[in-house]
């Protein structure tokens, strides 16, 4: 049976005005501030491996997996990507990723598109850094240590996200503290294990292949075609799989129904490729493959755009 993927990131009406607001000014300084430490550095080809990033990632999410309860969950990337090109990259990536979801595919609100990206880019990518750089100095630059910050790195970094989000919904008086966060919690605790175990698949084939990635964020994509045409590929396979995403309601979703706040949600004001399916295509399975293809060529065609930018700027 062919599915097609479900909506996964805070919509508008969850969160009050204030806190939206919040968390969009917050989001904003933290984005900018990595804006400048990324355009500060000299490898101007980290953009291209960013936007290549940033699609794979993209796809990932559509693939949403099930887990107990009738609950599903999705990757969030967060830990690969800042292993991969470093934290202040990996915030942007993870941001460009969050705003072409909201923008184009109207997965999460446009007020509360500060929230989910404090939470996924700015939360998710700190903690992932933080276990990470632990691990590895505990471990001596030993192989486990790789694999077991970027195992402990990734679970943390979906709980951790989740923390925030219920967080941000008991500061805006959708669901009381007492319950939002250990629902939260409890739910994330299951999918930060898938989240744990695609990272960790990652890594170990990073490690067998092309184990210079790991070594050095500030070197790690220097000579990386082989990165790039890998990437790219990963990425569009699986678009083609996206189809496949589970139905069941994500954690928030679920908390969201449990809770009775479900109802709070509101549709976005404009619909362009709502629910990851192109509108006008008859053929739902082939309507969010193009979906997937759509966004995968958004975000390395943005990157592209950048590199070229930059590197006539350098001239």
């Amino acid at each position: 049976m062919w599915y097609s993927p479900r909506s996964m990131h805070i919509p508008d009406g969850f969160l009050s005005i204030l806190v939206a607001v919040l968390f969009w000014i917050l989001s904003t300084l933290i984005v900018s501030l990595a804006i400048r430490q990324v355009s500060q550095e000299r490898d101007e080809r980290k953009l291209p491996v960013m936007g290549v990033l940033a699609a794979a990632i993209f796809a990932g999410q559509m693939l949403n997996f099930a887990v107990a309860g009738g609950t599903s969950g999705h990757l969030l990337g967060a830990t690969l990507a800042t292993i991969i090109v470093g934290p202040w990259a990996a915030i942007l990536v993870m941001t460009c990723v969050v705003a072409i979801q909201a923008l184009i595919f109207q997965d999460g609100g446009l007020l509360a598109m500060g929230a989910n990206i404090f939470n996924m880019a700015v939360i998710g990518v700190s903690v992932s850094f933080l276990v990470y750089s632990i691990l590895l100095k505990i471990s001596k630059g030993n192989r486990w240590g790789y694999y077991a910050g970027a195992v402990i790195g990734a679970w943390s970094a979906i709980e951790a996200a989740a923390l925030a989000a219920g967080l941000q919904l008991a500061l805006s008086g959708t669901s009381p503290a007492n319950i939002a966060i250990p629902a939260m919690a409890g739910i994330h605790a299951l999918i930060g294990l898938g989240e744990a175990l695609i990272t960790l698949g990652a890594i170990t084939f990073i490690m067998s292949t092309r184990p210079d990635l790991l070594t050095s964020s500030s070197q790690a994509v220097r000579g990386r075609s082989s990165l790039w045409i890998v990437g790219l590929a990963l990425a569009v396979i699986l678009a083609f799989l996206s189809p496949l995403a589970s139905t069941h309601p994500d954690g928030l979703e679920r908390v969201a129904e449990q809770q009775g706040f479900i109802k709070l949600a509101q549709p976005s004001v404009f619909q362009l490729i709502p629910d990851y399916i192109v509108p006008g295509i008859n053929n739902t399975t082939l309507a969010t493959i193009i979906a997937g293809l759509v966004g995968i060529l958004i975000l390395i065609g943005v990157s592209l755009i950048l590199y070229h930018l930059r590197h006539k700027t350098h001239k």
